[in-house]
């Protein structure tokens, strides 16, 4: 009789200060929608291999944002939680209380950096698999790298991994390994016995070098920001995710135009096909909100045609939707919010579903954890209920001539 052998336990560790001099609060900054924090957690839960996720942090607001990604939250004492305690420190430590809480020995343990936003699961279940497999005993990304370096002396600068009077072509030198910092795979008792990452036989995990991104400074988060859009991963809620649906509605049920006639009177194009997908959202038992800046009587008409609740001429929408909240009992961490232009963005920071219409400002779909591929005022809100009800609705709304 075969006996199977169980799988490996894998603990991957990510530590999450509260305190940071360059960016204050860096861990809970949101990146496309999702803290810096969330996103390591979604990284390792995704990846084949881990059986466990920890945060190691010192701070409430991140063990909270741990926990409503899937992972533990490991109180780290003030003694491991200044500047100069190591990353190490702070994994031997989340170590020690894994296995006293939970009664298992850990087989294999990473250190995963919230810094590194660009981090994917195929990444971490590789580094995981080359320490399983035998392969290896430590493992880490790394982008590779055909740059010359240089260092300056007191004589001049000279080269560090080249001839200065010699440069081959680029295929024609061995690539260079950057270290990314962004995860390290490593054999847990060889971990406790040599009390650092590297160790034994060392892999290197390779990755894309323009997914190579570390958030040390405002810039580099601006950075992250612009290039979540075309880095991360398209991602659209469905009908489990999302307990709410509220609505900006100039710019996002419209085009953002205004038509004026002889008086001064006001007209806005709204969209057939979002009154369809907001009937339908309606029918399915979510709660509908438009929630809007203006205070204009085209606003009201088309909630009353529409059939839902409406506050309009609101200066401070991020309060007003915390009180909406509050008083329909809905976390806002499953409310889906759409919006176009900056005034959205503080509601943005509330949800859990940030939506940036296709025709957002640049800023908005940047905070945006999905974009419609719809422009506002062209169906975007009926592509958003296709997202949230399925393919009955899924059939394109065709712009205009």
């Amino acid at each position: 009789m075969t006996v199977k052998k169980p799988s490996p336990t894998v603990l991957a560790v990510i530590p999450a200060r509260g305190g940071s001099k360059g960016v204050p609060a860096k861990n809970l900054a949101p990146v496309a929608g999702i803290p810096l924090v969330g996103r390591a957690v979604r990284a390792c839960l995704g990846a084949v291999g881990v059986t466990d996720v920890a945060v190691s942090t010192d701070d409430h607001a991140i063990a909270a944002a741990a926990r409503s990604f899937g992972a533990e939250a490991v109180p780290r004492p003030a003694a491991l939680a200044g500047d100069t305690a190591t990353s190490e420190s702070a994994v031997l430590h989340a170590l020690d209380a894994f296995e006293a809480t939970h009664g298992r020995t850990a087989d294999v343990v990473l250190l995963v950096q919230c810094t590194s936003p660009f981090l994917t699961s195929a990444e971490v279940a590789e580094a995981v698999a080359r320490i399983t497999s035998g392969a290896a005993d430590t493992a880490f990304t790394a982008a590779p790298s055909h740059g010359f370096l240089w260092r300056e002396t007191a004589d001049g600068a000279t080269g560090v991994n080249h001839d200065k009077a010699h440069r081959p072509r680029r295929q024609d030198r061995e690539a260079e390994y950057l270290e990314t910092g962004a995860v390290y795979a490593m054999d847990a008792a060889g971990f406790r016995t040599h009390g650092h990452r590297f160790f034994g036989r060392t892999a290197v995990v390779v990755t894309d070098p323009a997914r190579v991104l570390e958030i040390d400074d405002p810039h580099d988060l601006a950075r992250a920001k612009a290039l979540a859009p075309l880095l991360d991963e398209p991602a659209t809620p469905g009908f489990a995710d999302v307990d709410a649906v509220v609505l900006d509605f100039d710019g996002t049920q419209t085009d953002d135009r205004v038509h004026l006639d002889a008086e001064g009177r006001e007209f806005v194009s709204a969209h057939r096909g979002d009154g369809l997908g907001i009937a339908a959202l309606r029918r399915a038992g979510l709660p509908v909100l438009i929630l809007s800046t203006e205070q204009n009587p085209v606003v009201a008409a088309r909630a009353r045609k529409l059939k839902i609740p409406v506050l309009h001429g609101i200066d401070r929408k991020d309060l007003a939707l915390k009180e909406w909240c509050e008083a329909e009992s809905i976390d806002p961490a499953r409310v889906l919010y759409a919006g176009n232009d900056v005034n959205d963005l503080p509601c943005f920071h509330l949800v859990g579903w940030p939506v940036a219409v296709g025709s957002a400002h640049d800023s908005v779909r940047a905070a945006a954890r999905a974009v419609t591929v719809t422009p506002g005022g062209f169906g975007a809100i009926r592509e958003i209920a296709a997202w949230l009800l399925g393919p009955e609705l899924n059939t394109p709304t065709p712009l205009p001539n």
